[in-house]
């Protein structure tokens, strides 16, 4: 009877992906979906434990090759059930033959900027804190796994290859539903979350950066000490509580285009389901076993619904799902290794664990590459005005009398006696300004030590430092001259289409898009009220000219108190502005548009975040302005120079 087969599809299904978590993933698309990868699965077989096996005990599993077993039916004495899975490890399968021939592998997938899981699950006292702790004398799969992952990123991260490495570690554990940072056990409870792209992450979890299995071990082991363990009748050091270890794998890129990766290596030790009534737990050991099956069944909940396609997947019942959705279903390379015991006592634990490994093995998970692009931060040039002046407004700039006797050419480097000739001088295209900047990157350099020693005589470390500074201010020469020929372009462009508004042009060039069509409606006309005991001295003064508004019906006239002039009527209200109050209101801002900063400006009125920040750029590329248009400003016209 083969009761771990599954249906004929699925096995075709299975058989026809079963190469694909080996292969190398490329870049994936938008509209391409990333290559599967199956959930590879596991099991290890433990020996009888000294001082359980009675006479005639025999064990209820035994192995057929290395990859399937048989256990005795339940049902029926005279058959078997048969399983297969991707890889069996029988009683005298050492620690290394677990590690070189399952968790090896996938290490190398965390350099390609991909995720990677490794979970031991199994019931109570299968051995499952061994195989992934193991002992002094016989390491198991986290020591092995970080040894040999330090070991790769200082390969692969070494001088002269193109990716800079580092590793961080975070260690944790699952009590009755909260979630402990062993590192720091102060910390208390932490949340999971999950990010924009659907990354699970938590926030305050303590990460820290190991360069050297002796790092590793300062901060693991004080943790391990720090996890929850409790005695039972089946395991004097009962594992109470799920631990996961987070090793995090950042890569860099030295050289353009200064892409990043990352990659999450998962190690979870899993505590093992229990039966009450053989462990004899009672009170807090009780409450512990609860919230462990609970955790424990939600988990295999996850796995049918994954197995079915169900639209709901569970992953948020437990904190255990909640952070395994990436290994489950998920971007991860993931192997299930699952512990049994070889005694008949625990003959339906072990069929429980081979059920829940022969449904996983069915899982599919999509890795692809955590990869982004990160840009250079480049120094802020700082350049004169003149500099950034274009040739035609460079030569207005100067007065008559600099162009009668003609200025002198900029010099391309400064003379200094002290300074000593570099291989940098002999950029003599650049312009002088950047120049000036590479030769006070030359001197510091040599005050450090290169004594200004010759290019090919240097070290090979700072030869390709210099090398790379050299590169890079290259890159931004070119970013500046290309920025300098597109607003020389539109300078011309602009004279040659109307040379009115030559003056105007520098105040629009600026802006990047172009701006919407506005309809501004007229001001409203204003009417100013006068006392009357005010009107009548004014009115005894031969030069005054005072208006008042009369209204007569539905029509509103004005009228003048000299009666010498005729009669006018309006059709609204008439605004009269006292000239010393328009010069007071110009000069005031003037004085806001030369002197105020931007939040200031924003307080005129149509003058937004956007204008604000053109105007103060504008005021820095070609100084004060000299005249001020109130009533354009009034209106949202703007202002320009004289």
């Amino acid at each position: 009877m083969d009761a771990g087969v599954p249906a004929r599809r699925r096995r075709e299904m299975a058989a026809a992906i079963s190469g694909a978590g080996r292969c190398r993933l490329s870049k994936v698309g938008a509209a391409r979906r990333p290559p599967p990868a199956r959930v590879r699965v596991a099991v290890r077989l433990r020996p009888f434990v000294d001082g359980t096996a009675e006479e005639n005990d025999t064990p209820c599993v035994r192995g057929l090759d290395s990859c399937s077993l048989e256990i005795a039916n339940w049902r029926n004495h005279q058959e078997t059930l048969k399983y297969q899975f991707d890889a069996f490890y029988g009683e005298r399968s050492s620690q290394q033959d677990i590690y070189a021939g399952s968790v090896q592998p996938i290490l190398r997938h965390l350099l390609e900027g991909q995720n990677a899981s490794v979970l031991a699950y199994g019931p109570t006292g299968a051995g499952k804190t061994h195989t992934m702790l193991g002992s002094p004398e016989q390491p198991g799969v986290i020591p092995r796994a970080l040894m040999d992952l330090l070991q790769l990123t200082r390969e692969e991260g070494a001088e002269g290859r193109p990716w800079a490495l580092s590793v961080t570690m975070s260690y944790l554990e699952i009590y009755q539903e909260k979630v402990l940072d062993l590192l720091e056990p102060s910390s208390g409870d932490l949340v999971i979350r999950e990010d924009c792209r659907g990354n699970i992450l938590i926030p305050g979890l303590t990460q820290k950066p190991i360069t050297s299995f002796a790092d590793f071990e300062r901060h693991f082991l004080p943790a391990s000490r720090n996890r929850t363990v409790g005695a039972t009748r089946l395991n004097q050091r009962s594992s109470r509580s799920h631990a996961v270890l987070l090793v995090k794998v950042d890569q860099r890129e030295r050289l353009a285009p200064f892409r990043q990766r990352e990659g999450k290596l998962y190690l979870i030790d899993l505590a093992g389901s229990e039966d009450n009534r053989r462990t004899g737990n009672k009170g807090l050991r009780l409450k512990e076993s609860g919230a462990i099956n609970t955790s424990l069944f939600v988990l295999g909940k996850v796995v049918d619904a994954l197995n079915q396609g169900l639209p709901r997947v569970p992953y948020r019942d437990s904190k255990l799902t909640r952070l395994l959705q990436d290994s489950l279903g998920g971007s991860a390379h993931s192997i299930l290794i699952a512990n049994i015991a070889p005694e008949r006592r625990f003959y339906l634990d072990t069929v429980s664990a081979l059920n829940f490994a022969a449904r996983s093995k069915e899982v599919i998970n999509r890795p692809f590459t955590n990869e982004s692009l990160q840009l250079p931060v480049l120094a802020p040039v700082k350049l004169s005005q003149k500099e950034l002046l274009g040739p035609s407004e460079a030569k207005r700039a100067r007065g008559p009398e600099e162009e009668e006797t003609g200025s002198p050419e900029l010099p391309i480097a400064p003379a200094s006696a002290s300074q000593k000739l570099s291989p940098l001088q002999k950029l003599s295209s650049m312009d002088p300004a950047m120049l000036e900047r590479l030769l006070s990157l030359d001197r510091l350099l040599g005050s450090q030590g290169s004594q200004g020693t010759p290019l090919l005589s240097t070290p090979k470390r700072e030869r390709m430092v210099l090398m790379k500074t050299v590169e890079e201010k290259d890159l931004e020469i070119e970013r500046l001259k290309m920025k300098q020929k597109e607003l020389e372009a539109k300078v011309l462009a602009q004279e040659a289409a109307d040379p009115k508004e030559k003056e105007n042009y520098s105040s629009t060039m600026l802006r990047p898009l172009a701006r919407r069509t506005v309809t501004v409606a007229k001001p409203l006309k204003k009417a100013v009220v006068m006392p009357l005991q005010l009107i009548q001295e004014q009115a005894a003064s031969p030069n005054a000219e005072i208006h008042i508004l009369k209204k007569k019906g539905r029509k509103r006239k004005l009228e003048s108190l000299d009666a010498s002039q005729p009669e006018k009527a309006e059709d609204g209200w008439e605004l009269q502005i006292s000239p010393e109050l328009l010069a007071h209101g110009r000069q005031k801002i003037l004085d806001l548009l030369n002197e105020g900063s931007a939040r200031d400006l924003r307080s005129l009125q149509r003058i937004g975040q956007k204008k604000a920040q053109l105007i103060v750029g504008w005021r820095e590329l070609h100084g004060p302005f000299s005249q001020a248009n109130i009533l354009g400003l009034a209106a949202g016209r703007g202002c320009g120079p004289s």
